[in-house]
Order: C-alpha cells, then structure tokens, then sequence
C-alpha cells in the first residue's frame, strides 16, 4: 500500500507548483508528502506613473485605484509616500555625512600612528648607527694597535700585498659589521616587528595564559626605547615622604611608596614576617620597610585630624567686651530657681515639677541700666552633682544661694568646692531674709568653716541679703554681679569660628537631637557645619532663651542649635570646622577611640581577675533597670545616682540609658533582662505601651528625681537577704533524767527564768558549752502534753533525736526572728 492511499493531496489554492518531500523517521521508515508552493505576485509601478505630477495623480491614477478609495485619501497615500522618500534621502545623506567624517577621522589616527612610528624608527635607526658607528671606532683601533704591534715584521712581504685584495682594515669591518648585522636577522631581535605566524597570545599582548596589563605594556615599550637609545639606563629614583600612622595594611604602605606590594611582602618575609597585602603593620616595622626602600618617613597619628580645631591665640586688638556668664548654685530648695525668676520676671519655677530644677537652664537678663547678664541655673540636690560640675566650667562667676533659715548644706559645701576647683569668683546670696526664723549671721559663719570669708566678716567674697519673694536686694546682687564682672574685664574675638560647651541636649520628637550651647569664642552662625563630641551636624535653626529664632550668637549667648546627627553629651565642647568632611572625619575618630578604650577596659584583665569577679559575683544579686529621661544631663545625674545604690550583697545596674520617648527596643530589652523602665519626664508611645501589657514589662514614669531614687532603693532593699535575729524567752535546769518506754529519755525540769515554749528551738548546755542545738519533741506540765510553761514551774522535755542528756544541764529556749532590712 502506497503512503499516499486514502489521503488527500496538501496544496494551495491558485496557481501553484506541485512537488514531492521526502520524511525521514526512526528504524528507517520514510514516506513522501505532496506539497504545492505558491508563487508570491510582485506589483510593479509603471514608470510614467512615478514621474507624473502630485496634481494630476489621483486623476491619472483613478482607473488605476483600489476600490473603495476616495480622490483625498489617495492624495493624502501619494504625500506620505513623498515624505517618506525624502525622509530616506535625508537620512541616506546624514549617513554618507557620517562615514565620510569617521573616515576622515581614521584616517588621520592613521597618519599620526604613521608619523609616531616613522618618528621612532628613525630614532631607532638614528641609535644603530650611532652603535655601528661606535662599534667600528673600536674595530678601526683595535686594527691600529695590532698593526703597530706588528711593525718589526720585514718590509718586503709587506709591501706585496695582491692587485685586487680590499685594503687590509676593511676586512675586519666589514666582518664586524655582518657579525653585529647578524644576530638582529634572528629570533632574538628586539625590534616590535612579527616573524612567523601571528599568536592569539601575541595578538592580545599575553604570555601564556596571562593578559599583560597596560602598565606591564608601557615598561616593555619603555626597555626597548631605552636600549634603542643606546643601552640600558637605570630609571632615577624617586624619594618620597610617607606619611605614617600608627598601623597600615601593606598594600597601602606599598601604594603610598610607589612600590610593588610583593616586594614590600619580600621584604617583610625577609624580616621574617609571613604577612599578605591585606594585612595590618605596626608603624615600626613599616618605618624599617620605608627605610629600606630609600624613602622618608614622616609619623602622623590618628588624632592628628584634631588639628584643624587646635586653640588660636587672639590677638589683643580683636578682643571685645562680653556679657559674663554667672552660674546660680546652691543647695536644693534654697531659692535658686526663684531669685532667677525674680531677677527675669518669669515664672520659671512654676514649669518644674515639685518646684526642683530638673535641668540647666541657660537665660539672659537685661538690667535697668542695660548690662547683659548670662545666666545658668543648676539644680541643686545630690543627684546633679556632675552637672554642677559642668555649670562651674563654663562660667565667670559663680552665685551661691543659701537660706538663711537653713544655712550651710551638704549640696552648698559641693557647690564651693566646684567654684574652687574651677578657679571663679564667688557672690554669696543669703536668701530667705523675709523669714522670721531667718539668720543671715549664722550662715556667715557657717561658711567660714569651708574657707569662705565674706565682707561682713572682713573678707574678700562679696555678700548680699536678698528675698525671692519681696525682691529686696536684687537691685544690690545686680550690682554686685556687674561690679564682679568689670573687675574681670571678660572679652572675647567675635570674628572667629565658634566654640562652646553643650550645656545640656536632648531629642526632642519634632525637632530631633536638640543641643542647649553656649558660646564661649566666635560667632555661631546659621549653616555653620560644627562637631560636637562624637556628632557633627549643621546649623539648621538658633533659638534663644525667649523661643525666638535668630540668626546669629555671640559670646556669651546661650542658644538652641538644631541640625546634629545625634544626641552629644552634656559638657562636650562644640567647634566650628570648614568642611563637613572634617567634621564627620573628627567624629568617627572620637567616636573610635572611645569605642577602644570601651573595650579596652573590657578587656584588659587576666583570667585570674575574671574568675575572681565571677565569684565575688555569685555572692552579688543585682537589680537590672532600664532609664530613659527627657535630656541628657538628667539621664546622666540619674545613673550616677543608681551607682551609688547597693552594698556588698545587691546593686543596681542600669542596663540601658538614653534620652527620648520609651520604644519598643526598650520594651524588648527590659523583656529579655527582667527589668522595669524608669522613665522620667518622658512616655512610652502607643506601641511600646500595648508591648509592654502584652508581655508583662513594668514602665514607671516620675517627673522628681527623689521618687525615682527612693523607688529602685526600695525594690534593691527587696533583694537583701532578710536578716535572721534570736530572741532568748527563757532557761531551764534539769535537775532528774527519766527513761520512759516509746519516748526515751525525759529530762525533768525547772524553768529558772522566763517561759519555755513547744515550738522554740532550745540548745542544751554543759559547763556553758553548748552541746547540742535542735527543738523539742516533747513538753508535759504532769501527764499532760502543754504549749508552754512559765517561770517557777517544773515539767518534762524530750529532744528531737537526741538522748544524752544529764542532770545540772542547763536548756537555753529561743525564738528566731527575720528582720527586713533596707539600704541606707
């Protein structure tokens, strides 16, 4: 049966050409198939119809069109048609333009690659003759010198030499000449020209399996040039100072001499020193290697990038007078907060909590006969000592308030101390005069027993009597102050970058980290770029003490700078630099090191110490806390106090500390380490409160430093072990032992003194030794089994598992007691 029986022919409708397709299948079977192909009809345009005109087309062309087109729509077919041409004609000259200038352009890479190498063969060929030339200078004298060697040799065999023999100097030139022309005929030459067969190797300028780098491509070129020239010339070395830090990575010590990283590594292996490039040196050894390479080694050190803010001493003709920086000190609730909201006619104090500063606050006052007065109010109780500290750093003169009902305190003695340290005069304000149980006379004297004279007792610190609340004596501490102020004869250069001392910072939500500054030197400007401590940032806005926006601070004015990347510390000195990458180069420096000397601190001790700590810390419980505050300097003052809290059995310890509103972080850390979250003057958001209810964190929040203080004192009280206390109730004699069956031996007694109890612990004593220590099995009035048995009367003890008992002992009953204890 034929493939094709019972099938129908595959064709096409239309004209077509048959024809026959052989398939080709597995196990070798085939079969034919009928296919037709069909020829594709191409329309070609009269030649008349192209030249007629765009007028008299769609009349030409009318017999001509396709059905259903209209005279416009033909029309509107004839102009595309048109601008398509002339579209290809443009772009056909455009192309022509195009290949004609790239051709240009070869061309004249051609000719200045021509010309270069016409330059150098000739330079190359100009050094061959001179080699030649030279090369036969020689040949020509060493033929001199053996024919004047040769000279006593007989005259007549000499004088025949053959008709048409060359002269005898030109053989060995013209034999020295095909020697030297001989070699360069070989494979050995040094000419860049190819013989043989072209490499793939060679055409990409590789050896091997290597492709050589351009620079490796540029030294060849230049070896051949040089022995072009006329031999070998070693290149001039070049001497260079490396700078040097305190540790380099090879590879950067290598690029910084200019020399090859394996042979600095050669070198260092020689030192015996197995390094790689990757890895760090110290700066002695690199200065050996510096050494050895003939280079000069100049030894800088990280902190060097410091250098851009380094003190300028001021010239005396661009000092000008400034407002003095008067800093408010004094025992807690002596007045201080008051007698500044007198001094400014605000209320100051009605915006703290409990009427206690919680933070320094920076203002400026203008008195009646327009002196500009700074000042700083400190918060006076035992937890702000550090930030007292702070305030006696940066001021001129210190204000020390003290109530003259409540005389010298222990915050007044610290507040002395810091003025001393700080080197500043010291105004006495004896506050609280308008009280009847006031004493200014006593507080004179108490002051004199920490070496503080006043006028009054004839010496030199100035002292004035004053009332917050009826204002007497402002007038006269005003004047005091600015009289203090024109001895010092405080000035300052305006006109220079701007330093200053962060009095306090915090992160406030809307305005990000937010650092109260006064200036000390220059000016601060807004868009200045500054570093601040470990942060740096941008002058966005300046806001003075009244809330407004300014543009500009000088000395001695306190502002709000806003643009920082971060919270800095309280007391960090902010300066001014020229580039923000100065400042950000200045605060990872900082910023590093104090990472280092975090972990160094950490890390330097012995596994000795370390195991010693563990013990001491078995015996340790601790009470882990979380603080979050509103400003730094709080923060600060409230960790500072946590240390203080514990003794040799518990301790506080402050996990976390931050400024900000408590987040979730806080949230999950105070989960993980059991800890409460103290938060003061600040709250959690809405997410860290649903957090903490779900997994059980206590968040407490306080707006006074006492209550917070008083609280982690009394939860760390909680973990002392309850002390343990004996009460003696009584003591009895035993004057007969008794055996009784199913009890054992039974002690008959009399209580001598006080009351024996059933559930009291006894000890029995022999001679005053205690013998025994334990409690009773069983005690009986008579027959009967009692609670207890008063003085005077007799009865019968058993001890619990303890038979030796003899008469004339003596039983000693007590009580134990569990006594809470507390941390003072």
């Amino acid at each position: 049966m034929s493939d094709s029986d019972g099938k129908k022919t595959l064709g096409l409708r239309g004209s077509s050409r048959p024809g026959n397709v052989k398939q080709s299948f597995s196990h070798g079977r085939t079969k034919n198939v009928v296919v037709e192909t069909k020829r594709k009809r191409v329309v070609v345009p009269k030649p008349g119809a192209a030249k007629s005109g765009s007028g008299a087309a769609p009349a030409a062309s009318g017999s001509r069109r396709p059905a259903g087109i209209s005279d416009a729509e033909m029309e509107r077919r004839l102009k595309a048609l048109q601008a398509a041409k002339a579209r290809e004609a443009e772009e056909a000259a455009q192309r022509e333009a195009e290949e004609k200038a790239r051709a240009e352009e070869r061309e004249r890479r051609r000719a200045e690659a021509e010309a270069k190498e016409r330059e150098q063969r000739e330079a190359e060929e100009r050094a061959r003759q001179k080699a030649e030339e030279e090369e036969r200078k020689r040949a020509e004298e060493a033929e001199a010198a053996k024919r004047a060697a040769a000279a006593p040799a007989p005259a007549p065999k000499a004088e025949r030499p053959a008709p048409n023999k060359p002269a005898p100097a030109a053989t060995p030139r013209k034999s020295e000449r095909e020697r030297d022309q001989r070699p360069s005929r070989g494979k050995g030459r040094d000419d860049n020209r190819r013989s043989g067969k072209l490499t793939l190797g060679q055409a990409t300028g590789g050896e091997g399996n290597r492709q050589r780098s351009m620079a490796a491509m540029k030294r060849k070129q230049e070896r051949a040039r040089q022995k072009a020239m006329g031999g070998s010339v070693e290149r001039e070395k070049v001497v260079r100072d490396v700078q040097l830090p305190e540790t380099i990575v090879v590879s950067e010590l290598a690029n910084r001499m200019a020399e090859r990283v394996a042979d600095v590594v050669k070198s260092l292996m020689q030192m015996g020193m197995m390094v790689t490039q990757n890895q760090s040196i110290d700066a002695d050894t690199a200065e050996l290697i510096i050494e050895e390479f003939g280079h000069k080694v100049t030894r800088v050190s990280d902190a060097d990038v410091e250098d851009v803010i380094k003190e300028v001493e001021d010239k005396d003709e661009d000092l000008k007078p400034r407002p003095p920086v008067i800093t408010i000190m004094g025992h807690v609730d002596h007045g201080k907060t008051s007698l500044l909201d007198a001094i400014r006619d605000a209320r100051v104090v009605a915006g703290e909590a409990g009427g206690i500063t919680q933070h320094i606050g920076a203002y400026q006052v203008t008195t009646e006969s327009g002196t500009v007065l700074s000042f700083l109010d400190t918060p006076g109780h035992a937890a702000f000592t550090s930030m007292r500290s702070r305030g006696a750093q940066v001021t001129d003169i210190v204000v020390l308030v003290v109530a003259a009902d409540d005389a010298v305190m222990p915050q007044t003695v610290e507040a002395i101390n810091h003025a001393k340290a700080a080197g500043v005069p010291m105004i006495v304000a004896i506050n609280k005069i308008d009280k009847p149980a006031a004493d200014p006379t006593k507080v004179r004297t108490d002051l004199l027993q920490h070496e503080v004279v006043v006028e009054a007792m004839s010496g030199e610190v100035q002292d004035v009597e004053v009332s917050a609340v009826t204002g007497q004596g402002l007038d006269e501490l005003l004047e005091a102050i600015a009289l203090q102020a024109e001895i010092l004869e405080l000035k300052a250069n305006p006109d220079r970058a701007a330093q200053g001392a962060v009095i306090e910072a915090q992160l406030d939500v809307g305005r990000g980290p937010v650092a109260t500054v006064l200036v000390q030197n220059g000016t601060l400007r807004q868009g200045d770029i500054f570093v601040v401590g470990e942060q740096y940032g941008k002058v966005r806005a300046l806001i003075n003490d009244k809330g407004e926006r300014v543009e500009e601070a000088g000395p001695s004015v306190p502002v709000e700078v806003l643009g920082l990347n971060g919270t800095p510390e309280a007391g960090d000195v902010l300066n001014v630099t020229e580039t923000e990458a100065q400042a950000r180069e200045i605060a990872e420096y900082r910023e590093q090191a104090a990472k280092d000397k975090r972990a160094a601190a950490g890390a330097a001790t012995t596994l000795e110490q370390l195991m010693a700590k563990a013990k001491e810390d078995e015996n340790v419980s601790e009470l882990p806390i979380l603080v979050k505050a509103d400003v730094q300097g709080s923060a600060e003052a409230i960790v500072q106090a946590m240390e203080k809290i514990g003794n040799e059995e518990v301790r506080v310890r402050v996990l976390h500390s931050g400024v900000g509103a408590i987040t979730e972080t806080d949230v999950g850390l105070a989960e993980a380490s059991g800890a409460p979250i103290m938060g003061f003057n600040v709250r959690a958001n809405a997410s860290a409160r649903n957090t903490a209810n779900q997994k059980g964190v206590e968040i407490r929040y306080y707006s006074v430093i006492y209550d917070l203080v008083d609280d982690v004192k009394a939860a760390a009280s909680g973990l002392l072990s309850a002390e343990i206390r004996e009460n003696f109730i009584g003591y009895a004699q035993i004057k007969e032992v008794f055996k009784v069956t199913g009890v054992g031996k039974v002690a008959g007694c009399l209580v001598t003194e006080g009351v024996a109890r059933r559930s009291a612990g006894v000890r029995l004593l022999r001679d005053n030794v205690v013998i025994h220590e334990g409690t009773l099995k069983t005690l009986k009035r008579f027959k009967d089994e009692v609670a207890e048995v008063q003085s005077g009367q007799e009865c019968g003890m058993a001890f619990e598992n303890y038979d030796d008992i003899r008469p004339n002992d003596v039983i000693e009953i007590f009580e134990r007691e569990e006594v809470t204890r507390t941390l003072d």
